[in-house]
């Protein structure tokens, strides 16, 4: 189940084009998110034991280590990735059926925070007989929890999984007078937003539409007002 937000108020100043980020309360999780199922898939890697190549991506979550997610992340294929709606979420992957599997690690766990793009790995994946459907693309550091790097691909268990996080909610905002765009970071419970409403001390709650990865957007003029999400 995603995260309904409830309740987190600022003062929107008036701007144009620029980005800032706001610290804001922990969120109210409606209900518990129960594990997924396990099911079987294929998982690689990119990057170095930096994780510097995973900054940024597809969900804006920008610096991740800033950002609280650290570098126990991953890439999700597109159908997994489900048009930016997956990013925050939690999984926990096995490595399994493979000799460089790590017998003594269980699992490690990650956060979806960028869209994998696979077609440079199709030749890899081609030969371990893996699906671009529910391929998990991890950073090194990720990756080298479970098994050796050098095998390149090895076949996992995966299931989603819920996570507490500490901090508070985390707010980047952009836009203009006119329009404003907000990501949403550091969601605990399932991870992900499933709905989003702002409301400006001199509006109504006005809903968010879905922009891209984690980021909800609302045309309106809230310049200079209380915002609460």
């Amino acid at each position: 189940m995603a995260a309904t937000l409830q309740h987190c108020s600022f003062l929107l100043i008036t701007f144009t084009w620029i980005m800032f980020i706001i610290i804001g309360k922990p969120a109210i999780v409606v209900g518990t998110f129960q594990p997924s199922q396990w099911t079987l898939s294929h998982a690689t890697f990119y990057g170095d034991e930096s994780a510097s190549a995973t900054m940024g991506g597809a969900c804006g979550y920008g610096n991740l280590f800033i950002n609280g997610y650290g570098k126990d992340t991953a890439a999700l294929s597109s159908t997994l990735f489900n048009n930016g709606y997956a990013c925050g979420t939690c999984y926990q992957i096995q490595c399994v059926q493979s000799s460089a599997c790590y017998s003594n690690v269980l699992y490690t766990t990650v956060t979806a925070t960028n869209l994998a793009l696979l077609i440079g790995l199709r030749p890899l994946m081609t030969e371990a007989g893996a699906t671009h459907l529910s391929h998990l693309h991890m950073s090194k550091p990720a990756f080298m929890k479970i098994a050796q790097w050098q095998a390149g691909i090895i076949p996992v268990m995966y299931r989603r999984v819920p996570w507490v996080r500490s901090g508070g909610l985390r707010f980047s905002f952009q836009g203009n007078g006119y329009w404003l765009l907000v990501y949403v970071m550091n969601v605990g419970g399932g991870g992900d937003i499933a709905n989003m409403w702002v409301k400006g001390s001199g509006t109504e709650w006005i809903s968010m539409s879905h922009n891209w990865g984690a980021s909800y957007q609302a045309f309106a003029t809230l310049g200079g007002q209380v915002l609460s999400f």
